[in-house]
């Protein structure tokens, strides 16, 4: 999830259950918060291939 007007830097939240975990979009690393590793490195994965539409959101909802 990507929210409006939000605080820098670029970033998305991922959740999976009771866990929630804080990324960084470029480059995508974890700032905060904890995701078992399964789901952990699957939000890695989608992220970097994802990365430009990341970016454009995050320009679109924090303008």
């Amino acid at each position: 999830m990507i929210y409006y007007d939000d605080h820098m830097p670029p970033h998305f939240h991922a959740k999976y259950n009771e866990f929630e975990a804080l990324y960084s979009i470029r480059p995508i690393i974890r700032l905060r918060g904890t995701l078992p590793n399964k789901q952990h490195k699957r939000v890695i994965e989608w992220a970097s291939k994802n990365q430009n539409f990341l970016t454009q959101k995050w320009n679109q909802f924090n303008p």
